[in-house]
């Protein structure tokens, strides 16, 4: 459907004490497939992304893509607990106030509506996507129209405690067997350190499912079946969500507060040296082991692809995505696009992980959105080649969670009783009853 697209000429790019120009001989294409000439010139276009540096970073580069079109760029950045507000009320006002919008891909199935489908720009201007990891497009993908493209793509990583396993002779865990086995070791040799750093709590952000989306396709079971109803009381998925829960309830690997533990609170608890082994995103390595953030250093944190749901299987490993999308509602569609453009192209997305000052602007990122960054050596070498754990994760079985329009409200009724079955009731009932109510929110959202 996408043919490769092929640039007649090169861009020059020369970094001078941190500051970066860019320069298209006269007569030459732009670069990135960007509008030759500068026929937006002029225009001022709004984007709405979530606060993180490694947005901040693109920020302080956004006077590269002026000079390229013309276009000037307005950033507001909002907090990730107000985003989702934030970009609905975007929609609901539908007044063209932001052009551009940043949000996790879970929520695109209910912004569908307002936002602009790509397939057409894609194909007029020759855009490759081969170089996307299909479970990244998938998660932007509604009704076969691609609706974004990814920006801050994360994988689902296993960091832990690289000294502990040293010292007790311990390989990383290659499946989730190995991590029980492991946990009563871990435990005598130092007991102030939790084998696992879990997150079964239920606060609305529904955290507690993707460590358990992880176990239910690893066993060969589904959250959604093929028309969209709850498919997680299958023997598969119910054997699979008994074994998630009893890390807690049975294997005892789990630390204090983990059945009220969010993921922000358990990547704290591993910061300060409580927990060996936390399941989280590529990006928390960055924070484990900086000084600012953490008592560990990088001597005494490793990483590794998520383990495998049983010895010889692939790592299953949720990702998500929050993609660069164009409001419906914008009154400078071209202008966005060309901005969408220029912010995803293959040459920022890796200086963006490799240089660590921008524009006076001290940076430490390791998101990256490519194969070929992924792989890139320079890319790797700046952020200790966590990047190709990630690739290798995103070759075994890796995939979004469900992109469904109703997926937060049936979502939340599963996160509910995935909390309260780790505190202790019982699982079957819970999970059963849960699928009756999300059956009926389903229903509901099909009529």
């Amino acid at each position: 459907m996408f043919h490769r697209f092929a640039c007649a000429a090169f861009y020059v790019a020369m970094t001078v004490t941190g500051v970066v120009t860019t320069a298209v001989a006269a007569g030459e294409p732009a670069p990135y497939a960007l509008k030759a000439g500068k026929p937006y010139a002029g225009q001022s276009i709004k984007v709405m992304a979530v606060s993180t540096p490694q947005f901040t970073a693109l920020q302080k580069r956004t006077q590269e893509f002026t000079d390229l079109t013309g276009i000037e760029v307005k950033w507001s950045f909002v907090p990730f607990k107000a985003l989702q507000e934030k970009v609905t009320s975007v929609g609901v006002a539908a007044n063209g106030n932001f052009d551009v919008v940043n949000y996790l891909d879970q929520w695109g199935a209910s912004y569908a509506y307002w936002l602009m489908p790509l397939n057409d720009y894609i194909a007029r201007d020759k855009l490759d996507l081969n170089d996307y990891p299909p479970a990244f497009l998938e998660a932007l993908t509604i009704n076969g129209k691609l609706n974004g493209l990814p920006l801050r793509s994360n994988v689902q990583m296993m960091l832990y405690r690289k000294d502990i396993f040293a010292k007790l002779g311990l390989k990383p865990p290659k499946t989730w067997q190995d991590l029980i086995d492991a946990g009563p070791k871990i435990r005598a040799a130092f007991p102030d350190v939790a084998p696992l750093g879990c997150y079964y709590g239920a606060d609305g952000n529904r955290q507690n499912l993707f460590a358990w989306a992880d176990f239910v396709r690893g066993a060969g079971g589904r959250i959604l079946d093929d028309r969209g109803y709850p498919a997680w009381t299958s023997p598969k998925a119910m054997e699979a969500t008994r074994e998630y829960v009893g890390l807690m309830t049975k294997n005892n690997l789990c630390g204090a507060g983990a059945t009220s533990n969010v993921e922000q609170d358990s990547r704290v608890a591993f910061q300060q040296g409580r927990s060996a082994v936390l399941p989280i995103w590529q990006w928390a390595y960055s924070a484990a082991t900086n000084p600012k953030d953490s008592t560990l250093t990088k001597d005494q944190v490793g990483f590794a692809p998520m383990p495998a749901y049983k010895a010889g299987d692939p790592p299953s490993t949720v990702i998500n995505v929050m993609p660069v999308s164009i409001s419906a509602y914008s009154k400078h569609k071209d202008a966005s696009w060309e901005f969408l453009k220029w912010v995803t192209n293959s040459d920022l997305d890796k200086r963006n992980a490799i240089e660590r000052n921008v524009n006076g602007f001290a940076v430490v990122n390791s998101v990256v959105n490519r194969w070929s960054s992924m792989g890139d050596p320079q890319v790797n070498a700046a952020n200790d080649h966590i990047l190709l754990a990630a690739k290798a994760a995103l070759e075994g079985n890796a995939a979004p969670m469900p992109e469904v329009v109703y997926w937060p409200e049936v979502a939340d009724l599963a996160s509910v009783a995935i909390n309260q079955a780790a505190s202790g009731g019982d699982v079957d009932a819970l999970m059963n009853t849960a699928a009756q109510r999300a059956n009926h929110v389903v229903q509901r959202a099909l009529r």
